[in-house]
């Protein structure tokens, strides 16, 4: 028995080999389509069986609601005839496959064959596509339908001119809103530069003497000479508040420049009181301020050069070609003693600095020390003890008893003072990640050690071979009082200053 295909699930038939002589398998169609029935002969002579095929007995509207439904996703149901029950099941247009086999039919790709016309895109959709013509032309892009045709030169026209119009506009709509922001900042730093000339103008009616006293005020060409056009080779260091440059005036003096970062509410009174507080102070270990120029975007302040950096620099990253000797400081920590003691109580009017650090004290060509950054300084009544303000100040020098109240005594700035006797003592950090966790901060670790009776643990290599035993002690016992937790029990540091001022003399006398 033998059986072929004639055309997709239809009809089908068997023979006997060799029962007509014609070539095997070969039939005319016009004698299998000769009856409607299921099983019957169509020629007896032929020896021929024609079938058709279906599937079950119930038509599509009843069958596709049994779950023995044959149809697979993307097909259709065919009824197979009015009178006999069953149906077939065929692809959906625009698909392909066998429609009774999981997953069914799939999508044909009708892009393949490019159905669409000349000058457009053809996009596959699931069971068909999509034509679309190019800038320039119109019609729905298919070869059956109308194609595509060039836009008449008008059209063309209108649409780049349109195109134009609307890049142009919004063009226009940001130059617009930039212009307007500018504006905006221009008015907003007007602001700012008139409020600080009245802020001055009202301290020099209020002081008699005048706000500047011996300060000068520079005009920003003159600092912008000096300073190369603020070029980033002259920068000396950089701080919280802004950027410090090394300068020369046209006089040939040296001077460091300070640029302020922003100029906002807080910068501006911050500004306003390093001002005022340095032009009333006269000192040997403060630093020197000979002016400001409130002329330029930023805000500038003009000081005294020192071409030695920073106490912390000299002490965390030392030159071995000059070592911080034990003498130097001594020498050190009693001029920043003295400089204490003048704010307090020899300075017209006492003052707070309120952020004693060793980044804030700085060395001159002599390494004599100047106390700097002035910003958050405070004058106080001669009679007032305190100040209650908002905490600020630098971890790890702040006193913890102004932290825990929020006012400010002149033992604050004492305590401040016993942590740079510490790094100077130990040539550590106030806080260090190197460190264990209980002695990060310098001031526990250190009293941890003295408490234990083991000082020379922490102390610093160059200072247990130079310093007098007694001595070190002694600075050591004294740092300790400084770093008490209770004001009235803090050390006096105008006895301090004497104490290390005499071991300073002693030393140096038999340096000689």
């Amino acid at each position: 028995m033998y059986r072929k295909r004639l055309f997709p699930c239809s009809y089908s038939f068997v023979k006997e080999k060799g029962s007509i002589n014609k070539p095997a398998h070969m039939y005319n169609l016009s004698i299998l389509q000769q009856s409607s029935g299921a099983f019957f002969y169509k020629n007896p002579s032929l020896q021929v069986v024609s079938l058709d095929c279906r599937i079950g007995d119930q038509n599509c509207s009843r069958a596709s609601l049994n779950s023995t439904y044959a149809c697979q996703s993307n097909s259709h149901c065919v009824d197979f005839g009015a009178g006999i029950g069953g149906y077939l099941c065929n692809c959906s247009q625009g698909y392909a496959g066998n429609p009774y086999i999981y997953p069914g039919c799939t999508d044909i790709n009708e892009c393949d064959d490019n159905p669409c016309a000349p000058h457009s895109h053809c996009k596959n959709i699931p069971g068909s596509f999509s034509c679309t013509c190019a800038s320039g032309y119109i019609g729905d892009g298919k070869l059956e339908g109308s194609a595509c045709t060039l836009l008449p030169l008008s059209n063309n026209i209108k649409i780049i001119l349109t195109g134009l119009g609307t890049s142009m506009g919004l063009l226009l709509l940001l130059l617009l809103f930039f212009w307007l922001l500018k504006v905006f900042k221009k008015r907003k730093y007007k602001k700012l530069k008139e409020d600080l000339f009245k802020h001055l103008l009202l301290l020099h009616q209020q002081t008699g003497q005048g706000t500047f006293g011996k300060t000068k005020l520079f005009t920003a060409k003159e600092l912008e000479k000096a300073t190369d056009n603020f070029n980033k080779s002259r920068i000396c260091r950089r701080g919280g508040q802004g950027i410090v440059y090394k300068g020369m005036l046209s006089d040939g003096t040296i001077v460091a420049i300070k640029k302020l970062n922003k100029v906002d509410e807080n910068q501006l009174e911050q500004f306003i009181n390093e001002v005022v507080i340095l032009s009333q102070i006269n000192h040997k270990n403060v630093v020197r301020l000979l002016g400001c120029c409130l002329a330029t975007k930023d805000p500038l302040l003009v000081y005294e050069f020192l071409p030695n950096g920073t106490l912390f620099d000299f002490i965390h990253d030392p030159k071995p070609e000059f070592p911080l000797t034990w003498n130097m400081r001594l020498k050190i920590a009693t001029d920043v003693v003295g400089a204490l003691a003048y704010l307090h109580f020899a300075s017209s009017v006492p003052i707070y600095h309120r952020d004693i650090k060793s980044t804030n004290i700085l060395l001159d060509e002599k390494y004599v020390v100047k106390v700097s950054d002035f910003g958050i300084s405070k004058l106080v009544e001669v009679d007032q003890t305190h100040l209650t303000t908002m905490v600020k100040g630098t971890f790890g020098y702040l006193d913890l008893e102004y932290y825990q109240t929020s006012q400010y005594t002149e033992k604050s700035d004492v305590y401040s003072f016993g942590v740079v006797l510490l790094e100077l003592l130990t040539g550590q950090r106030p806080i260090s990640k190197e460190r264990t966790e209980e002695g990060r901060n310098l001031v526990s670790h250190f009293l941890a050690y003295i408490g234990a009776n083991n000082l020379d643990a922490i102390l610093d290599a160059q200072v247990l071979v130079a310093g007098g035993k007694e001595e070190v002690i002694a600075v050591a016992r004294l740092a300790r009082r400084c770093l008490n937790v209770r004001g009235e029990n803090a050390a006096n540091y105008e006895r301090s200053g004497y104490e290390i001022g005499k071991f300073s003399n002693v030393s140096n006398t038999s340096s000689q």
